[in-house]
C-alpha cells in the first residue's frame, strides 16, 4: 500500500508528485502543523469579528460582488454562506472526468492548508476524505470566467460536502447526502467566509493545467520518438541534428531534441545508406527547433502551473500574525489563461508537423510505394489516415485561438476584467486529445513505410518502438477497416513509455 502523504506548509507540489500521488493513489492527511494553521487561522477571524462587529470585512459581513457595500446581520452570515454555495452551482455542459474532479479536490486542500483562508479544520478534512475514498462530485465543464476564481465549478466541487449535490463514487451516481452516510459523515456546517474560500479559486483550471501537462509533456517526449522513426523511413538525414549546428542557436529546447535524436538513431543500418536528396523537407530536418520551441513553451507552462499549485487563491485573505484580514485579487486567472493558451499552441505544432511528415511518407517519394500498400489503384492504402490527421489538425488551429485575450464585463461592473482561463483549460485538453491522435497516425503511417526498408534496420532503440506497436497494430498487406487501427495507434501513444 502506497505511504500517506501530508501536506505541510512547506509541501511543494509539483508535477512529479502529482503524477505519482494520482498513479499510486497514495491517501493524502494533514500534517500537524498544517492543522494547526487552519485552527489558527479560524479562531484569528471568528476573535476578529467578535472585537468589531460592524467593521465591513467583504464577503464575510457583507454580500458578494456588486453587492459589496449591502451588510449582512451577524445571525445571518452562515445562511450568506450557503445561499452563496447554492446560488453559483450553475455549471452546464458535459460532466468534467473524474481523473480532473479528483484533482480539484486535492488541490483545493492544499490551498487551504496554508492558513490563510479562515476555514474550520473540518472543512479541509472534508476534501481530502473526498478525495481519498475517491468520491465526486457531479462538476461540469462550462460557466467558470476565470476570475472571482472559477465559482461555478468549485461550487458543484463543495456542494456535496453540505450534503446538497450528486457524487460519483464507485461507479454509481448518487446524492450527496446518501453518499455521504455510508461513511456516516454528517453535513458541514458552514462558518463566516468558508462559502467564500470554497468558491474562490483557481482549482478548475488548475486541475485541467496539471492533468494536460503531464499528459502534453508526455506528448513531446513521444514526437521526437515518432518523428526519428519517420526519419528513418523517408530516408532522411541526420546531418541537421549535428550538435555543432544547435551551440550557435542554444535554445534549451532545440538543443534537447537535437540530442535526443541523435541518441535514437545511433547504431542505424539505415543510416549507413546512402542518401539521394541533399536536403530534407522542413518537417523533418527542422524538429529540434519545431518540437524544442514547444518544449521550451511547456517549461514556462510548467513553471506557472507548479507556482499556482503552492499558492492561496481565496479571497480575502487573512493574516493572523500580522492581524490583517486584505482583500484582493488572487483569483485572478490570468497567469493560467496565458500559460494554458501557450499549452494549446505549443501540443498544436508538434500535430501540425506531425501531419505534414505523415503526408511526406505516403506520397510515392525515395522508393517508397503511393501510400504504402502493395498494388495501389487497387487498394487506398494509408491515404486517408492523413486525411483524418489534416482534419484533426484543422481543428487544432480553430481551438488554439487565444482564450486570455478575451474578457466580458460581469457583476454589474464590479468584475470588468476576467481571464476566461476556464475556457482556455478545457480546450487545450481537446487539443492534447487530438494530438494523441495525429502522432498516432503518424506512428501508424512510419512502421508501415519503414517495412519498405527491409531488410535495412533502424537502430535498436526504435525497432523496440516498432516491435511494441506492431503488438497492437498489425502491418497492412491490403485494403482493411482503419479506424480500429487508428483508435489503438492513438492509445499506444498516451500509454507507452516514452523515452
Amino acid at each position: 500500500m502506497a505511504q500517506d502523504f501530508a501536506l505541510t506548509p512547506t509541501t511543494h507540489l509539483d508535477l512529479a508528485t502529482l503524477g505519482h500521488l494520482l498513479s499510486t493513489n497514495a491517501r493524502v492527511v494533514l500534517s500537524e502543523e498544517a492543522s494547526q494553521r487552519i485552527e489558527d487561522c479560524h479562531r484569528y477571524l471568528h476573535n476578529r469579528l467578535e472585537a468589531t462587529p460592524d467593521a465591513p470585512i467583504y464577503g464575510i459581513n457583507t454580500g458578494f460582488g456588486a453587492l459589496c457595500n449591502t451588510a449582512i446581520a451577524p445571525e445571518q452570515r452562515q445562511q450568506l454562506q450557503v445561499n452563496l454555495m447554492m446560488s453559483h452551482a450553475c455549471g452546464t455542459g458535459e460532466e468534467v472526468p473524474a481523473e480532473l474532479v479528483r484533482l480539484m479536490l486535492l488541490l483545493k486542500a492544499q490551498s487551504l492548508s496554508y492558513g490563510h483562508s479562515g476555514v474550520q479544520l473540518s472543512t479541509v478534512q472534508r476534501l481530502l476524505d473526498f478525495y481519498n475514498r475517491e468520491m465526486l462530485p457531479i462538476v461540469y465543464q462550462q460557466g467558470s470566467l476565470g476570475a472571482s476564481g472559477d465559482l461555478a465549478p468549485l461550487a458543484h466541487l463543495c456542494l456535496p460536502l453540505l450534503g446538497l449535490g450528486e457524487v460519483n463514487y464507485m461507479g454509481y451516481r448518487l446524492s450527496a447526502a446518501d453518499a455521504q452516510s455510508l461513511f456516516s459523515w454528517q453535513p458541514l456546517t458552514l462558518k463566516a467566509k468558508e462559502g467564500l474560500a470554497l468558491l474562490n479559486g483557481t482549482q478548475f483550471m488548475l486541475a485541467y493545467g496539471v492533468h494536460t501537462l503531464l499528459r502534453a509533456r508526455r506528448l513531446a517526449a513521444a514526437a521526437d520518438v515518432i518523428g526519428a522513426l519517420s526519419l528513418e523511413a523517408f530516408g532522411g538525414r541526420s546531418e541537421p541534428f549535428d550538435e555543432r549546428l544547435h551551440r550557435i542557436r542554444p535554445h534549451a529546447g532545440q538543443l534537447t531534441v537535437a540530442q535526443r535524436v541523435r541518441e535514437l538513431l545511433v547504431s542505424s543500418e539505415l543510416q549507413l545508406q546512402p542518401r539521394l536528396a541533399v536536403q530534407d523537407p522542413y518537417s523533418f530536418r527542422c524538429m529540434p527547433q519545431v518540437h524544442g520551441a514547444s518544449r521550451d513553451a511547456l517549461a514556462y507552462v510548467q513553471q506557472v502551473v507548479e507556482t499556482e499549485c503552492n499558492a492561496v487563491t481565496d479571497n480575502p485573505n487573512i493574516f493572523p500574525d500580522d492581524d490583517a484580514i486584505l482583500s484582493g485579487g488572487n483569483f485572478h486567472g490570468q497567469p493560467l489563461a496565458l500559460a494554458l493558451d501557450m499549452l494549446a499552441m505549443a501540443v498544436a505544432e508538434l500535430g501540425s508537423i506531425s501531419e505534414r511528415r505523415t503526408y511526406q511518407l505516403i506520397s510515392g517519394q525515395r522508393g517508397l510505394p503511393p501510400f504504402l500498400v502493395a498494388e495501389p489503384g487497387l487498394n487506398s492504402g494509408l491515404m486517408i489516415p492523413q486525411y483524418t490527421a489534416a482534419g484533426i489538425v484543422s481543428q487544432n488551429k480553430q481551438l488554439c485561438t487565444p482564450s486570455s485575450v478575451d474578457s466580458i464585463v460581469s457583476s454589474n461592473g464590479q468584475e470588468d476584467h476576467v481571464s476566461m482561463g476556464a475556457n482556455a483549460a478545457t480546450k487545450a485538453r481537446r487539443v492534447v486529445e487530438n494530438v494523441e491522435q495525429v502522432l498516432g497516425i503518424e506512428l501508424f503511417t512510419a512502421t508501415q513505410a519503414l517495412a519498405f526498408r527491409h531488410p535495412g534496420r533502424t537502430s535498436a532503440a526504435l525497432e523496440e518502438v516498432v516491435a511494441a506497436f506492431r503488438e497492437k497494430v498489425p502491418f497492412v498487406s491490403q485494403d482493411r477497416i482503419l479506424y480500429p487501427d487508428l483508435h489503438a495507434a492513438a492509445a499506444f501513444v498516451r500509454a507507452y513509455a516514452w523515452q
